[in-house]
């Protein structure tokens, strides 16, 4: 993968391939938040709700969020940190929210200041779901799996981060992408049992 292709990672989706037997990422879609050549990458898992209620760890914000109202697996970095994205309609950024750095299509994506006060954003808030830990990779590690066959690397719509299906979204996202990536789409959990 060159340079520039790695530095446009941001924004996109890491989509596990089969063949990923690490547990904590099996059939999983990773929306990358920041990829810095240098420094590594930072992703959230989308696709793993908690039975946690979000009420139950972040109260102020429960009103706020979009169905499932439970808190997701962001990933397994710094479990007992929350972090949460947001779509924000229109062109205004308001106090508490950043949108990512990446494609086009997730311009209206971005991450929340979970220490703002909630009615602050509220207005503007169209969908919003927290994270309790996330994905992150050293500078080249990401690279480096992404080369050796471990992720799809795909472009994301801003509804991914925030499916009312979240246990769909895996084969939802291959099924999409059309030509061979619809057929990984039904890809059996176990092939020894096919």
């Amino acid at each position: 993968m060159d340079e520039n292709a790695s530095e446009a990672l941001a924004g996109r989706l890491l989509v596990a391939t089969p063949m990923l037997g690490d547990p904590n990422f099996r059939r999983t879609v990773v929306l990358i938040v920041e990829h810095e050549p240098e420094q590594g990458t930072l992703g959230v898992v989308l696709n793993r709700p908690t039975k946690i209620p979000v009420g139950q760890v972040l109260e102020p914000w429960t009103e706020l969020v979009t169905g499932p109202s439970v808190v997701f697996s962001g990933g397994p970095v710094a479990p007992n940190s929350a972090l949460a994205l947001a779509v924000i309609p229109g062109t205004d950024e308001p106090v508490g929210w950043h949108p990512l750095d990446g494609a086009p299509a997730m311009a209206r994506l971005g991450l929340v200041d979970l220490d703002a006060p909630p009615g602050l954003l509220a207005p503007a808030i169209v969908s919003l779901r927290v994270y309790a830990g996330y994905a992150g990779w050293s500078a080249g590690q990401l690279v480096a799996e992404i080369e050796e066959g471990a992720w799809y690397v795909l472009h994301g719509e801003p509804a991914d981060a925030f499916s009312a299906e979240p246990e769909r979204l895996w084969p939802a996202v291959l099924r999409r992408q059309g030509g061979e990536l619809a057929y990984v789409a039904t890809y059996p959990d176990d092939p020894g049992l096919n």
